[in-house]
């Protein structure tokens, strides 16, 4: 069975600025890898928009193509997941994290 780890579609999404780079960076991040908000925050040169980074995440409508689900809290929490907290586990046991 072939594993699909990373996607390249167009996605005519209609985002702002601001969510496009979020979700860009959150594209990059490696299958089976987490980072925080924070780190995210600072990957875009926005260091204390970490809750601005949560809620373009949280827009996101195509999440297996946009994994937001690589993204967590610091001390690695699953809260205010849009999919809600069970499909995020599953996403991140699914990469075997």
């Amino acid at each position: 069975m072939i594993k699909k780890t990373k996607f390249s579609v167009p996605m005519g999404l209609k985002e702002t600025p601001f969510q496009e780079l979020v979700w860009s960076k959150a594209c990059a991040i490696p299958y089976g890898t987490t980072l925080t908000y924070e780190q995210l925050a600072i990957n875009i040169g926005h260091p204390k928009a970490v809750r601005a980074v949560g809620t373009a995440l949280g827009k996101n409508p195509i999440a297996i193509i946009v994994p937001c689900h690589r993204v967590v809290s610091k001390n690695k929490n699953i809260i205010n997941y849009r999919y809600g907290s069970d499909i995020k586990m599953f996403l991140l046991k699914h990469e075997q994290l």
